[in-house]
Parts: structure tokens; C-alpha cells; sequence
């Protein structure tokens, strides 16, 4: 048992100290320190001058006065100017900065208000709608004074369908706390997506790594292949779990620190105000699970290639497992009780994600997260009696082996020691 922590340790160690982890990690931290600070970054872009200069070539004749004051209703930091210029001339004052854009205000033959917008690009998508939308209630008052409709009327036909959904269920999520519960299980899911590709790939090239430099041959001397994989995959796990708090820690005393400004806007949105603690406690469990069960895949399928080259072509498939879980994990998101997506939740390799994204989006009976939780733990010992038993075999196998083909060979040579 000593020997299997010496290897442990050495996986740990030697991983924490190299410079991919260390830059991988100051990127996570990076990340969560903008999006623990997001508030602050949007007002400081956001604090400047954001006037917007347009003028306007009025050729109704009475359109520009009230759309002016529609505009200043809706938006605030957009002027417009009336200008008595022709296009050519107004054309050398945007390329000079002096206006934005210019619109031509016109007539269309109902006598309704058209115009056309031009400015040097037209991505400012939130300017252009703004002025649309003015634009539009200048139009809708100028139809209905038309049509002879007063106020009330206007008002009545330009109202809003009432239209509410109510969950019957006792315990049902209300339509705010859903959209809430989706930003989070969205961010989440993507977390241990990446993460569960990541460390169990890292297990996969380590076993590789360690057959294509001989180091195996002496490792097997001194401990049993199995100590070794299995030293590989929780020293592995160890390292994710340090990561993983590292972060969390910092994510704390972000939220803590600007807890007044974590309301409302992007934090709403993402559920970040409100964050349930049993979420993040399923997140943490079905990604440990989710490693356990990919690492000791990796491991294997790692220990039956020679070369670093073949490693990733032979963990292909795998990924490719993962990717169809992520697949239907986003699927879910907008249909969380999909008959096809509670089925795939109890399927061992797709559970790490879609039953997180079940349990995070809706309020099941406690016994759905336990049985997958059971499932992964089950799945994971049986994989990983098969996986020692191939691992035993694959470290001796070398010579051109990247194909799923030797692990029938690996299972012959493991009944051989």
C-alpha cells in the first residue's frame, strides 16, 4: 500500500508543477476573476461617452419633430441633428467623425414615414434599433390619427397579450427560476464537460507517456500495474480537486466582495444572485464520478499504445462518448423532461452531465440523483475490474498497437502473470 502512495504522490506532484497545469490554471483564474467582476468591467466600458450623432435629412416636412422626441424617450444618448446638407457633403463629415450615420426621412405613397440609415458600418445593431423603434411609434400615431383612433383606442390595440405560465407541480420551478436554473446548469455543464476531457485525458497520455520512454518497464518491477493505474487516476483526481477549489475559494470571496452588485442584468440571467448550494453539490459529485469512470477508461485504452502519437486516436472514441452526452445535455436545456433525455440520464456514460442537467433544471424526487450517482459508482468498479485486468496486459504490449483490437491481446497476457 506504501508503493501505491509513492505513486500517488509522484502524480500529484509532478502534474501541480508543470507549466500546463500552472497555465491552465492562472486562465480559469483569470476567467472567473472577470466574470466574478463583471459588473464593474460593464460600467467601466460603459461610463464613457456613448452619445450617438445622427443626422438627418427631413424630407416630410413634419416627421422629424415628433420622431426627435420619440427618440429622446427611448434612448437618450442618440442626437439628432437637421441638416440642410447634401448626402455627398454629409458623407465627408462621418468619414471626418463628425456625425455617426444620417438618415433621409421620406414619405412612402400611404404617406407614411420611411427612412434610410447609412453610416460607415452598420454593426451597431443597438443604435439602428433604437432608431427603428421610434421611428415605428412615430408611424403608429400617424396611422391611427388616420384612422380616426383616439388615445385609448391606440393604446388598446398596441397593449400586450396577457399570457401567463403556472407549474402545478408543488414543488415546480416558476418560469423566473428556470431561466435562472439554465444559465447555471448551462455554465456548469460546460465546466464538467471540459474538466472530465481534460483529467482523463491526462491519465491516458501519462500511462502513454510512460511507455514510449521505457519508464513503465521499471515501474512494473517495483509495483503491480494495477497500484499504478490506479495511483494515475485519483492522483489525477487530486489534482482536479485542488483546481476545483482553488477556484471555488476565489469565486467565494469574489461573490462575497461584490454580493451588492451580483443583482440583476447578466447575474439575474445566470442565476449567480441566487445560487442553489445543492447544485453546486451535484455539479461537484457527477463530475468526481464523471472523471472516475473517463480516467479509468483512459487509462486503459492508454496503456495499449506504444507511442503518444497513437494515444489520442485510440481515446477517440471515448471523447467522442462524451461529446454525445454534452450533445444531449444542451438538447435538455430547453426540454429537461424529454422522454429521450431521461432515458439517456440513467445511461452510465451520458449520466455525469444529463442527470446533473435533470436535477439542476428540475425538482425531481430525491431517489433520481442517488440512482444515478448509484449507477456511475457501480459502472465505475466494474470498469475498473475490467480496466486493471486490460491495463495489466496492455503495459507489456508495444510495438504498433492502435486499435481496439489489443485489448482481446491484453486480456490474454494479464491471465499469463
Amino acid at each position: 500500500m506504501n508503493k501505491f502512495w509513492i505513486m500517488l504522490s509522484h502524480t500529484y506532484f509532478t502534474r501541480l508543477k508543470s507549466k500546463s497545469f500552472i497555465i491552465t490554471s492562472i486562465i480559469l483564474l483569470v476567467g472567473v476573476l472577470l466574470l466574478g467582476n463583471m459588473s464593474n468591467i460593464i460600467n467601466l466600458f460603459t461610463s464613457g461617452d456613448m452619445e450617438k450623432k445622427i443626422a438627418v435629412i427631413d424630407e416630410t416636412n413634419g416627421v422629424f419633430q415628433p420622431f426627435q422626441e420619440q427618440l429622446k424617450a427611448v434612448n437618450k444618448d442618440i442626437q439628432l441633428d437637421k441638416v440642410q446638407k447634401s448626402e455627398d457633403a454629409l458623407q465627408k463629415n462621418i468619414k471626418n467623425g463628425e456625425f455617426d450615420g444620417y438618415m433621409v426621412l421620406t414619405l412612402d405613397s400611404n404617406q407614411m414615414p420611411s427612412a434610410v440609415y447609412k453610416a460607415k458600418t452598420i454593426t451597431d445593431s443597438s443604435t439602428i434599433n433604437d432608431v427603428k423603434q421610434a421611428l415605428q411609434t412615430v408611424k403608429t400615431t400617424m396611422a391611427a390619427t388616420s384612422l380616426k383612433l383616439n388615445s385609448d383606442k391606440l393604446a388598446l390595440l398596441n397593449s400586450p397579450i396577457s399570457f401567463q405560465k403556472v407549474s402545478l407541480g408543488d414543488n415546480a420551478k416558476s418560469e423566473k427560476e428556470l431561466a435562472q436554473a439554465r444559465g447555471l446548469v448551462y455554465i456548469l455543464l460546460f465546466a464538467i464537460y471540459f474538466s472530465v476531457l481534460f483529467y482523463a485525458n491526462m491519465v491516458g497520455m501519462e500511462v502513454a507517456t510512460e511507455k514510449s520512454s521505457r519508464v513503465m518497464e521499471i515501474l512494473i518491477s517495483s509495483a503491480s500495474p494495477t497500484k499504478q493505474m490506479f495511483a494515475k487516476i485519483f492522483g489525477v483526481a487530486l489534482l482536479g480537486l485542488t483546481q476545483m477549489v482553488v477556484l471555488l475559494l476565489v469565486g467565494y470571496f469574489l461573490i462575497k466582495q461584490n454580493l451588492k452588485n451580483m443583482t440583476g442584468g447578466f447575474f439575474e440571467a445566470f442565476g449567480f444572485s441566487s445560487t442553489p448550494v445543492s447544485t453546486i453539490l451535484y455539479a461537484v459529485i457527477f463530475f468526481l464520478l464523471g472523471y472516475l469512470l473517463f480516467a479509468t477508461l483512459a487509462a486503459f485504452l492508454g496503456s495499449l499504445v506504444s507511442r503518444i502519437e497513437d494515444a489520442q486516436q485510440m481515446m477517440l472514441p471515448m471523447t467522442f462518448v462524451v461529446m454525445i452526452g454534452f450533445f444531449i445535455a444542451m438538447f435538455g436545456l430547453n426540454n429537461p423532461e424529454s422522454g429521450f433525455v431521461t432515458v439517456t440520464s440513467f445511461i452510465p456514460f451520458f449520466t455525469p452531465m444529463i442527470m446533473f442537467m435533470r436535477v439542476g433544471m428540475l425538482d425531481l424526487p430525491v431517489w433520481n440523483g442517488i440512482a444515478g450517482i448509484v449507477i456511475l459508482v457501480l459502472s465505475i468498479a466494474v470498469l475498473g475490474m475490467i480496466g486493471a485486468r486490460i491495463y495489466r496486459g496492455g503495459v507489456l504490449l508495444y510495438g504498433k498497437s492502435n486499435s481496439l483490437k489489443n485489448i482481446k491481446k491484453a486480456l490474454q497476457m494479464s491471465k499469463n502473470q
